[in-house]
Formats: structure tokens, C-alpha cells, sequence
């Protein structure tokens, strides 16, 4: 309620108050007037004993008129205590009303602060906004490298397509491998020996295996040759390393895929007329490029070609998923335990962690395949560390993951303190063929869990 029309009631019944005392006055001389008239008439019934009976009669009405006065009396006095209670009630409503401002002030100061709240909650809305078009805009990047991965990939297989179309034109093949051998083709080979189980694993992926007549010990995938072997289905030409020409020659083969590990086997033959690639690649695009080879060389274009797609495919998806990746973890492959081993600069192995999205910490090595020291691993304080897992078929050189974290000195290692010691198959990290690229996914994994999830 508005003060001003509180206080303009108080006003009128000060005024109320004031005009019902001014009528008591006024019948208080009324009363007394009428008692100086009764003394009058006293004194004139003295004398006048006749008019008695009207003098009686005048009493009569004078008290009947005092009567009336008095019961005027009370219902003023009852009007005063009336406005009395009013006034005290306007007291009362007063101090509400001071209470209710003190709430309001209150309701006020309680608003300032939401609106400041508000105008920070805005800000920070704002500066999200942002980061999320920049974010937006990273993706945007990224979409635009992957569609020009895209092209490439399309680049290549236009390639590989106008390759097949021309092999398929001219029967006769002819190859150059990285050795400088030539070898021509007028058919595709149904004979061959495989003389490593990187190439013995290439011509099965291809669709050649059911040509495959002999492999070596070490030749266990896609299948178990050993099985094979003892059945009479395949032949072992013993081991991969320093084979014997005897066994190849007796086999009278069309094609053989040898490494340098059977390079004295490999030249033999071919001195004695037999066709002889040699298929090892030192890096992932020897290793696509070899494939290629063994693809025209079986003339298996389209098999070879496919999976040379694929391969690159999944290294793209890797790489594209390392665009998140905000550090580059250093990492440990121990290759040998006595003496101890890793990999040095221009090997697979070397590229693999790279593209893994990690650093080789003896990638400043003088050799492919250094010989270290313990001492040598702690100083350089690798945070991933990975083993091969029954190398060369023969169990692990370095017992069990427990066992290398306890070497002397290891535990100071981040790889060790973090319990990212991890083993992989030894053969898809040691052979140079289609496999690689699931150990590139494997160690993906190990280098950076938050992305490609735990290994």
C-alpha cells in the first residue's frame, strides 16, 4: 500500500477525533444550559403552584433529553476508541511495509548478483562457441586431407588398373628386382620355393600358394606347413638362412623368391638357369612394391593389387587418427637378449614406430640393428617398450615381461614405472610382408592407448 494514502487515512481520523470532541463540548453546554432551565422552573414552581404539572412535564423531557445526550456520549467515545485501534493499526502496517523494502533490497541484491552470474555464464558461453569453430575447423582440415588421401589412393589404383590392363595385353612378363636380376615370363610359373616365410606368406595372400612346392622350417602362416610336410603335401627346403641348392634343384622349380639370408643359394641358381627374384623390402613401400612384383610375376595382378589397396587404406586410417595425437612417446624394441639388440635407422621395424606415432629412441644408431647396452636403455628412458613373442620359434629370449622390468636399474625407466612393457608377435614385426601393417596397428595401440584403445 502507498505510504501517502496511508498517511491521508490517518489524517482524516485524527480529524474524525477532533469533530467528536468538539460535539462533546457542544452537549456538555447543551446539559448544562438545560440544568440552569430545571433551577429556573425550580424556583418559579415556588411561585407559580399552578403550573406545576407543566414544569413536571418540561423535567420529564429534559431528562429524556439527557438520556439521549449520554447514550450520544458513549457512541462517541466508541467512535474515539475506534479510531484509536485504526491509528494503531496504521502503526503496524507501517512496520510491514519497512519489512517487506528490507525484503525487496534484499530481492534486488539477490538479482544484481544473478544478472553478473548471467553476464559470466555468457562469456563462457562465448569463449565455448569458439572453441567449438575451431575445433570445427580442425575437422574441416583433416576432411580435406583425408579427401586428398583419397585422391592419391585413387591415383594409385588408376595405376594399378592401367598396369593390369597392360599385363593382361602382353602376356610375357619381364621384372627387374632390387638385385638387378632380369626374368621374363611367357606363362605364369607352376612350380615355386619360397625361401623365407615373409615371401612364403606374399604368395598365399596373393592366391599363389596352391603353385607353392617347397618352403622352409620357419614357414608356419597362413598355415601349418609342418603338418603339410609331414603329410607329403609340401616340401622343406630346410633352413631360410644359407639354404642347400639341392633340395631347391630337386623340387624343378619355375620361380624362386629368395632373401639375402639365402644369398649364396640364390645366386647358385640362378648361375644353374633357374628364374630367381629377390624379394626383401627395407621399408613399407618396398614391401607394397614387392608384392606388386610377386603379383605380376605369378600373374596374380588383381589378387596383388587388391591387397596393395587395403594395406594403404589402413596406413591412411592410421595416420589419419594420429592427427589427434598431442605427443610423440619414445620407444624401445629389443630384438635379441644376448647380446642385447633393437633396431636402428632404415629398417621397417624403425618406420613402423614412427607411423605409429612414437620415436625409435636408437634411431640414431650407425647400424640397422644395433648391439646396445643396459645402461644405454636407462639413459635414454624409453615410454614403451615392446618384445617379440617366440622369436624364430624358439621361446623368449628375455623369460617374461616381469623379468625385464626386474633388470638391474629398469625400474627408473617410464616404461617400467608405467607398466607399458608389452609383447607382439614376432612374426608379423619381423616379416616384411602383408602383415606389417596389423603390427603397425598393434603398436599403434602401445604408443598411444588414448587413441586406438589398449592393446
Amino acid at each position: 500500500m502507498d505510504k501517502n494514502l496511508i498517511y491521508i487515512i490517518a489524517i482524516l481520523a485524527i480529524a474524525g477525533l477532533v469533530i467528536a470532541s468538539f460535539g462533546y463540548v457542544t452537549f456538555e453546554g447543551q446539559i448544562s444550559d438545560l440544568r440552569s432551565s430545571a433551577a429556573t422552573m425550580e424556583g418559579s414552581l415556588s411561585g407559580v403552584e399552578g403550573s406545576m404539572d407543566d414544569l413536571e412535564n418540561s423535567v420529564t423531557s429534559l431528562q429524556t433529553s439527557v438520556g439521549g445526550v449520554d447514550s450520544s456520549m458513549d457512541d462517541l467515545e466508541s467512535s474515539v476508541n475506534s479510531m484509536e485501534l485504526q491509528l494503531t493499526n496504521i502503526t503496524t502496517i507501517e512496520g510491514k511495509l519497512d519489512a517487506i523494502e528490507g525484503v525487496i533490497t534484499s530481492y534486488q541484491t539477490a538479482i544484481t548478483g544473478l544478472e553478473d552470474a548471467l553476464t559470466d555464464y555468457e562469456s563462457a558461453v562465448s569463449d565455448l562457441e569458439q572453441q567449438v569453430s575451431d575445433q570445427q575447423q580442425q575437422i574441416l582440415d583433416q576432411q580435406q586431407q583425408i579427401s586428398d588421401q583419397q585422391d592419391q589412393m585413387d591415383e594409385y589404383q588408376e595405376t594399378i588398373l592401367n598396369q593390369t590392363q597392360q599385363i593382361e595385353e602382353y602376356k610375357q612378363v619381364t621384372l627387374v628386382d632390387r638385385m638387378g636380376n632380369v626374368v621374363t615370363f611367357n606363362e605364369p610359373p607352376e612350380r615355386i620355393v619360397s625361401l623365407a616365410p615373409s615371401n612364403t606368406e606374399i604368395l598365399f595372400a596373393i592366391g599363389a600358394g596352391d603353385n607353392v612346392v617347397g618352403v622352409t622350417d620357419y614357414c608356419n602362416y597362413p598355415y601349418d606347413f609342418a603338418a603339410w610336410i609331414a603329410a607329403g603335401n609340401m616340401t622343406s627346403i630346410g633352413s631360410y638362412w644359407g639354404p642347400s641348392v639341392e633340395p631347391i634343384v630337386a623340387l624343378e622349380p619355375d620361380l624362386v623368391l629368395a632373401t639375402s639370408a639365402s644369398f649364396d643359394a640364390a645366386n647358385s641358381l640362378k648361375n644353374l638357369g633357374y628364374a630367381v627374384l629377390f624379394i626383401e623390402g627395407k621399408n613399407i613401400d618396398d614391401v607394397l612394391q614387392d608384392i606388386l612384383m610377386v603379383g605380376r610375376a605369378t600373374y596374380k595382378n588383381s589378387e596383388a593389387s587388391a591387397i596393395v589397396i587395403d594395406m594403404r587404406a589402413r596406413l591412411d586410417a592410421v595416420a589419419t587418427q594420429l592427427m589427434a595425437a598431442t605427443t610423440t612417446p619414445k620407444v624401445y624394441h629389443e630384438v635379441w637378449g644376448d647380446p642385447l639388440m633393437s633396431v636402428g635407422p632404415g629398417t621397417f621395424i624403425d618406420e613402423l614406430i614412427t607411423l605409429a606415432g612414437g620415436t625409435n629412441i636408437f634411431n640414431d644408431a650407425t647400424t640397422s640393428w644395433p648391439t646396445i647396452s643396459s645402461e644405454a636403455v636407462i639413459q635414454k628412458d624409453p615410454d614403451v617398450m615392446f618384445f617379440p613373442d617366440m622369436y624364430m620359434g624358439v621361446g623368449n629370449f628375455y623369460e617374461t615381461i616381469e623379468a625385464v622390468a626386474s633388470r638391474s636399474g629398469w625400474d627408473t625407466i617410464n616404461a617400467v614405472q608405467d607398466n607399458a612393457l608389452y609383447e607382439i608377435n614376432a612374426d608379423i614385426i619381423s616379416r616384411n610382408g602383408p602383415r606389417l601393417v596389423d603390427a603397425l596397428e598393434l603398436l599403434a595401440q602401445m604408443v598411444h592407448p588414448e587413441i586406438f584403445g589398449q592393446p
